[in-house]
């Protein structure tokens, strides 16, 4: 083509002169014919330096190379060659294109050099992350940039040949990642998965790793696995791991269940309890109960038959309640032997109808390791108040209930009132001031005790009272069971024997000698400080051990006999009488009473009530059968609570030794026992006729 051009004749123009690629042609003796603008440029010869001269002379360099072996490839055969050449002198890569043409071939060369050199990092990057993938012990895969899978590891293939196997379709390469997990999870999860991956294709965002636990149900029970999905550095691949973590979910999931559930019974325990209330107490849900059982008498329980024993019946317990609530009712074990029932959907009628209802399932006996053991249980019942949050609020509403019904004589069931959560902070607030020194705040009224056939003052029975600062006066009812709760009791007595002993020691050496009763609780023989506290009063004070009077209740006796017994007998030989109080009102036995050094019975005020009533009806003289017995016993006998003359004239012809109540004398301050006494003997020492005296005024 470039050779003479005729005279008058202008030479057309080149039509490959704007093509991008390099072309040239050879002829079959290999001699260069044509050279565009471009293969000059790309060659780095003018025209005229190739045009006409053997290829190989100019570029020995390709001589021997693939250029050679294709070029003679399309001049033999005469098809097109298509194929990549590395051109060393201009450390490039050239896509060259050969064709077959009349006079030899035409050649197209094309830098590629660029792209094979990204191509090569590119392959290189995945035979590197290849590498990596086949360490991993996970299945993992490798996501391109459209979200399609470029490259698994072993443990994938190894996890679809598994699926395979199942019946499940395993995701392979080439198919889009989401598209084959919508197999496998469900569409909530999918939809997480698919939001985590897209916060990883945007390059501008700073999360670079996503994590994420899903369910995948494999059989009966499902397998867990573990999504950690991370973008690869300067590209737009992710790699994505999926770790079985279904042992570690199973085994936190148990520890979960072990932390909300009560390890004996397996109910939920207080803390998953709390969080079941505050789930009914959500807003736009029904009205919800609480009742709140408290097994009567179980310490007992456990003591005699043995806490294996006692750990199968609360297990029985347990067991029973469910089967006794509603559906949709939760049962819960708090601790110890107290169980929760919480009633959703419930008002106080239902719920009160709920609570009798489980009272009446423990009329049955509850068996045990062969043992029938009866068990009764004292409900408290609360119902949430409309627009109420605060689970805390209802459980302890619940309690204050059970409290209550315990209080009335166990086996009850008791309606929470917003009066008894005044009463429980009540309770609260003496068990504070108890522990802060409120005994600083005690004093102590005497009540006369007369004989009834002289009418002769014989001594003083000490009541203990609070002179609280702000409610006035208290009478031992209004704290000494939150004494007896919190421990305070036993140095309440402790202070009460030390100021009773001194006072009737002052008095006596004022000339009025007085033989002074003292309350003793039960608590005081458990913890076996008694003959310690009383002789020390004794000592400190100077009184004569025979002017003490310890004053017991029958229940107080009862409770542990033998250890009554032991330390009463110690007392008795050093001096100190024993008097049974409130008689009448216990269920010990003539026999437990026997076998303790007594030399009182004090006949309750109930007692002397009934038998008067039961006189009125001509039943015949009960009260003087009872007198008659204390006496045949060698036991003196104490009329409580006489507040008329026809209560006095009944406990005289009883034959009763002694009397008390508001018709002799009502309880006094110790200033006033000095002038009461002066009064007395003023009118002649018979305190019984000065007190008929003024009753017919």
């Amino acid at each position: 083509m470039h050779g003479h051009v005729p005279a008058g004749h202008v030479a057309p123009a080149d039509p490959l002169s704007s093509v991008t690629d390099a072309v040239y042609r050879i002829d079959r003796r290999w001699r260069f014919t044509y050279v565009n603008a471009a293969a000059q440029r790309l060659l780095g010869r003018r025209a005229d330096e190739m045009i006409g001269r053997y290829a190989f002379e100019c570029f020995p360099e390709t001589l021997g190379t693939v250029i050679e072996d294709e070029y003679r490839a399309v001049l033999l055969d005469g098809r097109v060659r298509e194929f990549e050449y590395f051109y060393p002198p201009l450390d490039r890569w050239f896509e060259i294109r050969a064709f077959a043409d009349a006079g030899g071939l035409t050649a197209f060369l094309r830098d590629v050099d660029d792209q094979r050199r990204t191509e090569q990092r590119r392959l290189a990057e995945l035979r590197q992350l290849s590498a990596v993938l086949e360490a991993l012990p996970p299945a993992t895969v490798l996501l391109a940039g459209d979200g399609r899978i470029e490259m698994v590891n072993r443990a994938w293939t190894a996890n679809g040949e598994a699926l395979e196997r199942t019946g499940d379709r395993p995701a392979r390469v080439g198919e889009h990642y989401l598209e084959a997990m919508a197999r496998y999870v469900d569409a909530e999860h999918h939809a997480d998965i698919a939001a985590g991956l897209r916060s990883l294709a945007d390059s501008g965002a700073p999360q670079s790793t996503f994590t994420f636990d899903y369910p995948h149900q494999v059989g009966p029970e499902p397998a867990w696995f573990r999504l950690q999905a991370a973008r690869v550095d300067a590209s737009d691949r992710v790699i994505v791991t999926h770790t079985d973590i279904t042992e570690r979910v199973r085994d936190q999931q148990a520890l979960a269940w072990q932390a909300s559930h009560d390890d004996l019974t397996g109910l939920p325990n207080r803390a998953r309890l709390l969080e079941l209330i505050g789930e009914a107490l959500e807003p736009g849900r029904g009205p919800a109960a609480l009742l709140f059982l408290d097994l009567d008498g179980f310490k007992t329980v456990n003591d005699s038959l043995g806490h294996h024993v006692g750990d199968e019946l609360l297990r029985r317990v347990g067991g029973r309640l469910a089967e006794q609530v509603r559906p949709g009712d939760a049962v819960g074990r708090l601790g110890a032997d107290q169980f929760l029932v919480l009633a959703r959907d419930c008002d106080t009628a239902e719920a009160a109808s709920l609570a009798f209802r489980l009272q009446s399932s423990f009329s049955r006996p509850f068996h045990a390791e062969g043992i029938s053991v009866p068990l009764s249980a004292s409900i408290g019942v609360a119902v949430a108040q409309p627009g109420a949050d605060r689970a805390h609020q209802l459980l302890s509403d619940a309690d204050t209930a059970a409290f209550a019904a315990k209080g009335a004589g166990r086996d009850r069931v008791h309606v929470f009132s917003p009066g008894l959560r005044e009463a429980a902070r009540w309770r609260l607030e003496v068990a504070n001031r108890l522990r802060d020194g409120a005994v600083d705040e005690f004093v102590v009224h005497y009540q006369p005790v007369v004989r009834v056939d002289t009418g002769e003052v014989e001594g003083v029975e000490a009541l203990l009272r609070w002179q609280h600062p702000e409610r006035g006066l208290l009478a031992p009812d209004a704290f000494l069971s939150v004494a007896e709760e919190t421990g305070q009791l036993i140095p309440i007595t402790r202070w009460l024997l030390c100021e009773t002993t001194r006072q009737a020691a002052e008095w006596a050496a004022q000339g009025l000698p007085l033989r002074m009763s003292v309350n003793i609780s039960a608590r005081h023989f458990s913890a076996e400080t008694l003959v310690r506290d009383v002789r020390v009063a004794l000592h400190d004070s100077g009184l004569a051990p025979e002017n003490l009077v310890l004053e017991l209740t029958e229940t107080s006796v009862a409770e542990d006999p033998t250890r009554a017994e032991d330390q009463l007998s110690i007392l008795q030989t050093s001096g100190v009488s024993v008097a049974i109080d409130d008689f009448g009102t216990g269920w010990s036995s003539l026999a437990q009473l026997l076998a303790l050094p007594v030399g009182t019975l004090k006949i309750d005020r109930s007692l002397l009530t009934a038998a008067a009533r039961l006189a009125s009806n001509g039943t015949g003289p009960v009260l003087a059968a009872i007198v008659s017995l204390a006496r045949t016993l060698g036991i003196r006998s104490v009329a409580e609570g006489v507040e008329t003359a026809e209560h006095l004239q009944m406990v005289r012809e009883a034959g009763c030794d002694l009397a008390q109540g508001y018709l002799l004398a009502h309880p006094m301050p110790a200033s006033e026992v000095l002038h009461w006494a002066s009064r007395v003997r003023a009118a002649g020492g018979d305190s019984c006729a000065l007190a008929l005296q003024a009753s017919r005024r």
